[in-house]
């Protein structure tokens, strides 16, 4: 057997492990909460190190320099697991670390930083390292107090962070590799198709509604694209669009699936853990907003194909709906059980685990979706759940070392501050600083330690001038998110206009006008909180109205047609009716609505003309 063989065996032994061992602890009951966060990183660092060599493809296994940072990875996790008695009845702070445990602290931290490298890139380890300066630097901090919070407590890398990515993120990342072995995928397209597909613009409202649907299962926008895009941009640009919008349309609907419940992205997971509230709580308040983001992309689909005169679909390339929905709408029925679950008062994981148990099981019910499935698929489900969650893990353990010098230094209170001074005390303002550092973030690093960061430091800023707690948490959220469709470096964007062939540039600006209205979003449900279903029902009902009104406009202002095509002052008109709905208050509601229906009935008295 060949070395890269062994390694490839090796991998797969070690990954199926890891998704063994956190189905089993669901179960049974997490251990204490050093050993079970330890204890999910050793796994993800060990298998950091055998998959992402130091020299990268060029060698595509792993050489000496890799082996031993492996052997030193468990080493420093499983000193501490050796050593647990002594850490437990320690004093932090006061009982100085030993030479010993100085160093280990130091391997630990040195290991997590270049695991997260390879597995994420720079920005992050970069950023940690920028915040371990500030602490030994520019502090009145000792060293060894910094790797005793860094490393020998749950403050800093083993963290609350490190452990939502244990608990939750693998275990739904494994819930999705399972989803995409049973055949959903498909079923998910064919289900678009045969709803929208013979619209106007139809492919790219399958691009909407399949891309809404699959990010139910995977918490990656640049995933999403590279499984529907193969499929849909062709679609789009055979019936007309150009090929930066139809790479524009595909990176939005995508991005948009960490923000669709029942099944969001990672984040999600550590804003239920900050917020000590369910994750089911977390899906609620996210069921609006990610409903008005859609309807706005998928209402820049439908202006800009009738712009153009674009058709759909032609009938007979369309499957029919009950046909579908007989043939695979079985596979459905785990992500029932998920959501099932959770209403009824399960744990989030619990109900996750239940609905992968059920993936394979559902998927043999029928004939025509059992073909393919073996003990392999079950193999390959586990080892690529583990895959999967990797950049996850380390970008939480990664994070866990700028939390912990945040909460050492207090430097959240100083950014808290300087954002107020910015922001002169004006909410917009603070809201606007907000926004653009969660984007800058977002470019750099995944959304989950984008948003980490931004609710240390930024998030206390905006509640101090009344935004409340779960609308400041997820107007963070959404523009950790957003920057994967945000030029200059825009992810999902990248990934799209690479499948359709199109400019950057083009595809970048695109996709921003496409998603505009969820630059939007986040600023109504931080004026507005009964979008976040927080409020009296009338309430709830009066704003999702109002905000729905102006996602449609919005799109119709950007995209040049209403009734018919947009002359430009009918253009700027929709936009400033859709900004007026974007504010609390009747006055706005009025502007709003009234410019809206100036334009159309003058739209209708001249359409023919």
């Amino acid at each position: 057997m060949s070395y890269a063989r062994a390694i490839a065996w090796l991998v797969g032994g070690i990954g199926a492990a890891m998704s063994l061992w956190h189905m089993w602890v669901i179960v049974a009951a997490p251990p204490e909460a050093l050993f079970f966060r330890g204890g999910h990183l050793m796994f993800a660092m060990v298998l950091v190190f055998l998959i992402y060599p130091f020299r990268g493809e060029a060698k595509g296994a792993p050489g000496v320099l890799d082996w031993l940072c492996l052997i030193g990875s468990v080493g420093a996790i499983g000193y501490l697991f050796w050593n647990y008695q002594y850490l437990v009845n320690r004093i932090p702070y006061i009982d100085d670390p030993t030479a010993t445990d100085q160093i280990m602290a130091a391997l630990c931290v040195v290991l997590v930083l270049e695991a997260t490298r390879r597995v994420i890139g720079w920005a992050l380890p970069i950023t940690a390292l920028v915040f371990l300066a500030y602490a030994f630097f520019f502090t009145n901090i000792t060293t060894m107090a910094t790797l005793d919070q860094i490393y020998m407590t749950t403050e800093g890398i083993f963290g609350s962070t490190l452990g939502v990515s244990a608990a939750f993120v693998l275990v739904f990342v494994l819930f999705g590799s399972f989803m995409e072995r049973s055949g959903t995928g498909q079923l998910f397209m064919d289900f678009a198709l045969a709803l929208t597909g013979r619209q106007a613009g139809g492919p790219g409202k399958v691009s909407v509604v399949s891309s809404s649907l699959f990010g139910t299962i995977s918490g990656s926008a640049v995933a999403n694209v590279m499984v529907d895009g193969p499929i849909t941009i062709p679609l789009m640009k055979r019936t007309g669009f150009s090929k930066h919008f139809a790479a524009g349309v595909e990176s939005v609907a995508s991005t948009g699936g960490q923000i669709m419940p029942p099944i969001m992205g990672a984040a999600a997971f550590v804003m239920a853990e900050y917020l000590a509230v369910s994750y089911f709580q977390v899906t609620l308040w996210a069921l609006i907003p990610s409903l008005l983001y859609y309807l706005a992309c998928f209402g820049a689909v439908h202006f800009e194909a009738k712009r153009h005169g674009l058709k759909g679909v032609p009938a007979e390339e369309c499957p029919r709906l009950g046909a579908v929905l007989r043939e695979r709408g079985h596979l459905f029925i785990p992500v029932g059980i998920v959501l099932g679950g959770m209403i009824a008062g399960y744990s989030a994981p619990l109900a996750a685990l239940a609905g992968t148990l059920a993936c394979l099981p559902v998927a043999l019910m029928r004939a025509n979706t059992r073909a393919g499935i073996t003990w392999w698929t079950v193999l390959d489900a586990l080892i690529d759940g583990a895959k999967n969650a990797l950049a996850v893990a380390m970008a939480c353990a990664c994070a866990g070392i700028v939390i912990g010098v945040i909460a050492l230094t207090g430097i959240g209170i100083t950014f808290t501050q300087v954002v107020l001074a910015l922001a002169q005390n004006t909410l917009f303002l603070a809201l606007v600083v907000t926004a653009m550092a969660g984007i800058v973030l977002g470019m750099g690093m995944p959304t989950t330690p984008a948003y980490i960061i931004m609710v240390s430091l930024l998030v206390p800023a905006i509640m101090k001038l009344g935004v409340v707690e779960p609308a400041a948490h997820m107007f963070a959220f959404y523009f950790a998110i957003l920057s994967a469709i945000t030029p200059p470096v825009a992810l999902a964007v990248f990934a799209a206009a690479s499948l359709a062939g199109a400019d950057l540039w083009k595809a970048g600006w695109a996709a921003v006008k496409i998603g505009a209205a969820g630059f939007i979003v986040p600023f109504m449900f931080v004026y507005q909180p009964a979008i976040l279903m927080v409020g009296e029902w009338p309430e709830i009902l009066q704003a999702t109205a109002t905000a729905s009104a102006g996602c449609i406009l919005l799109a119709a202002g950007l995209h040049g047609y209403f009734v018919r095509k947009n002359r430009p002052w009918e253009s700027g008109a929709l936009i400033a009716a859709a900004l007026c709905l974007v504010f609390p208050g009747w006055q706005y509601d009025v502007a709003g609505f009234g410019l809206g229906a100036l334009v159309f009935a003058v739209q209708r008295a001249t359409r023919d003309a």
